[in-house]
């Protein structure tokens, strides 16, 4: 490497480690230890290795850079400053202020250059594979003969803490089986973690194990400029497979007394250690100070950069004219156009009377896939019982990226990450499937799915007591609570054939992610569900069946429940009296109506109010009141065949009237 580009390089480290330090010093809080070691990486990163425009974050082929140990923020922040992005230097100085740009992990809707919301440790990782394969699969469904429109690589650092989380391996298992030879992971390997050293909690070889996952692997000294160019350069040039670089670094280089120690992991150096600090690496004492040569610098890549989106914006408009199907089908997918008759479309698929709301959701799957280009999906290796698969098309592959079916195999929580990732892409709505009571093996991913609004669609399947004879072990008992308090989630539990198909239509409506909770037993078509969207599943709860004067009891229901309380609904009416029937799929939904219609559902005096459903009862308060009765289990299951565990779990015809008399 040329010297002059060293000494620069140089230059814009000591200046990321000045940012960094003082950032975390002005707000009192934050991770100066990872930004100040990995400081000439990630120069170099910016300053030579990705393919990127500053200017346009989101165009299509760019390099990805994924900072999955998202403690070291500051980082991130310092280099999207400086080599161009949309964050000014007032926001690195409002670093974990509230409403500022620069919060304390990166958030993948906030700040421009951000490619995957991170904190949660290993879990950046997984969104680099999931992204890392939907670039491959673009590569493979656009790219022609002398048109590589999809040609970028995905970079990804991690730290100790995220190649201890047992998500790190699980995703990092698949893409060496996928051999995704444009995922590149960096380990920033110093040998300390929060607590102390590294050797006091893990003594693995880190290399062998990732040979083993099918992975290259490459060691570097994090400041060896002539070595990081080499290596990187020949895995741009010549890469075959995913490649880990075992980066050695010092936590918190530069500092003039707390290099190396736990101690810059996770606080900030203090004034007197920030100013001597600065006094050793020679730099001035002028706070947030950035030369101007280094502005200049990233200055000049910025035409340089716009020039090779230029260049590829040329091709693509040539590529679209010689492939004018191929065109179309990719401006769907960019767009995740919705057809205007989708609602149309999900009504007239033909389904058998009674079914699994499983299988009235893999009918959906399939008719949605040729549909809908931007639909891939795939399961937990539970394809077959999850109802999972687009029976049309072929599975993914090793090296092969042409199917839609994605074989997660067991790795629920890569699985989450991974999806998130396919998203985050801008070119898919994947879906993924599990038995619900798995939904928490993948919990985190969800959530930070549901904090970066992210469309993905889980089909979790398998969704109460009734799954019999497997135990409690596989029953879900707290899952239906656990997701609706998470903010950001819609949850949907459709009752029957009608309400799959809206629950669908919702889920592709949504700017976030949607978990559809499904039942293995079949189920009647209820004829008050079949609606109009937005009369009914659109609304989140509607009245199923009406009272025939002022009701003595109000039934609300979701799910498999919704069938059981119509039939117990009509055993009441028997005996004279008067009852209301809610079918309530999506209380998120419900939520966001106006107070008229929410009023029109749930209040004013509805007599006794009751709810069913095959889960705990925490939450239903909030509908039917410190009166209320809740027909719910607030155990665990039992194994036994369905038809016992209703009775014993008093989820009849029988039990529930003995109950409301």
């Amino acid at each position: 490497m040329d010297s002059d580009l060293k000494k620069q390089l140089g230059k814009i480290a000591n200046v990321v480690r000045e940012l960094s330090m003082e950032a975390v010093q002005k707000a009192n809080s934050g991770h100066p230890g990872l930004p100040m070691g990995c400081a000439e990486f990630g120069a170099y990163l910016y300053g030579v290795l990705l393919r990127h425009n500053p200017k346009n974050p989101k165009w299509l082929n760019r390099d990805r850079f994924i900072l999955s140990a998202g403690h070291g923020s500051m980082l991130l922040y310092s280099l999207l400053h400086l080599s161009g992005f949309h964050l000014s230097m007032d926001e690195i100085k409002r670093f974990r202020q509230r409403h500022s740009k620069t919060p304390g992990h990166p958030e993948f809707h906030i700040t421009d250059g951000v490619e995957a919301t991170t904190g949660p440790l290993g879990q950046g990782i997984g969104n680099a594979v999931g992204q890392a394969l939907g670039l491959k699969i673009l590569a493979s469904k656009f790219n022609k003969d002398n048109f590589p429109l999809f040609n970028s690589k995905v970079y990804c650092l991690g730290g100790d803490g995220c190649f201890m989380e047992g998500v790190s391996s699980e995703a990092s298992a698949l893409a060496g089986h996928l051999k995704l030879d444009n995922l590149v992971l960096i380990y920033d390997y110093n040998g300390i973690t929060l607590d102390g050293n590294l050797k006091d909690s893990a003594s693995e070889n880190t290399k062998m194990r990732y040979e083993a996952y099918g992975w290259d692997v490459y060691e570097l000294d994090g400041y060896d400029f002539d070595a990081m160019d080499k290596i990187f350069t020949q895995i741009r040039d010549h890469q075959t497979k995913p490649c880990l670089v075992i980066m050695t670094t010092v936590i918190g280089k530069g500092a003039a007394t707390k290099s190396g120690t736990h101690k810059v992991h996770g606080s900030p150096l203090g004034e007197e250690e920030v100013e001597a600090t600065k006094k050793a690496l020679g730099l001035p004492e002028e706070d947030f100070y950035v030369p101007q040569t280094v502005y200049s610098y990233f200055e000049q890549r910025l035409v340089k950069d716009s020039q090779m989106e230029q260049k590829w914006k040329e091709m693509f408009r040539s590529w679209g004219e010689a492939y004018p199907e191929e065109y179309k089908v990719f401006m769907r997918m960019v767009e995740r156009h919705i057809p205007e008759n989708i609602e149309d479309i999900l009504r007239n698929i033909e389904m058998k009377n009674p079914m699994a709301t499983r299988s009235s959701s893999n009918n959906v799957i399939n008719v949605l896939a040729d549909a809908l280009p931007q639909i891939y999906g795939g399961s937990a290796d539970l394809s077959s019982s999850d109802m999972t698969m687009i029976k049309k098309y072929p599975a993914i592959t090793p090296g092969n990226f042409n199917g839609r079916n994605i074989k997660f195999g067991v790795r629920e929580f890569a699985m989450g990450t991974m999806a998130t990732g396919l998203s985050q892409t801008h070119m898919f709505v994947p879906f993924v499937g599990t038995f619900f009571t798995f939904s928490d093996y993948m919990r985190n991913a969800i959530r930070l799915a549901a904090l970066s609004k992210i469309p993905v669609i889980y089909q979790f399947t398998h969704d109460s007591i009734f799954v019999g004879e497997d135990g409690p072990t596989h029953q879900p008992i707290e899952h239906l609570a656990s997701l609706r308090a998470m903010p950001g989630i819609q949850v949907i539990r459709p009752a029957d054939n009608w309400e799959v198909k809206m629950a669908w239509l919702a889920a592709l409506r949504f700017r976030g992610p949607t978990a559809i909770i499904l039942c293995r037993q079949a189920l009647p078509e209820l004829a008050g569900a079949n609606v109009p969207y937005d009369q009914g599943v659109g609304k989140g709860a509607y009245i199923i069946k009406k009272e025939t004067r002022k009701p003595d009891f109000s039934l609300f229901a979701t799910g498999s429940e919704v069938s059981l309380a119509l039939d117990v609904a009509a055993a009441l009416e028997k005996m004279g009296k008067s009852v209301r029937v809610v079918s309530m799929p999506c209380w998120e939904l419900f939520e966001a109506q106006s107070e008229e219609y929410r009023h029109s559902v749930v209040g004013g005096d509805l007599g006794k109010r009751v709810s069913i459903e095959a889960a705990t009862s925490f939450g239903w308060a909030k509908w039917i009141g410190p009166e209320g009765i809740a027909i719910c289990i607030d155990t665990f299951g039992e194994s036994a065949p369905q038809s016992d565990l209703a009775a014993d779990f008093g989820l009849n015809v029988d039990s529930i009237v003995a109950r409301l008399l």
